[in-house]
């Protein structure tokens, strides 16, 4: 079995494969970068949660 009969036999799953294997790369590449992680630091709760968790802190402290 030579190269070339490989080739002509699974060239699909030799494309296909390869290029699966270079997007996942490349998506993991992305998410990896710090260009593109969230910094928490600066995330600011939603207005409407705090008064309702300051609210059901003094429940919490009555009983």
């Amino acid at each position: 079995m030579g190269l070339k009969t490989f080739w002509k036999d699974n060239k699909v799953l030799i494309v296909v494969g390869t290029s699966l294997g270079l997007v996942h790369w490349g998506w993991y590449y992305l998410k990896s970068s710090p260009i593109f992680q969230v910094k928490t630091e600066n995330i600011v709760p939603d207005p409407g949660i705090l008064p309702f968790m300051m609210q059901s802190d003094r429940k919490n402290k009555e009983k």
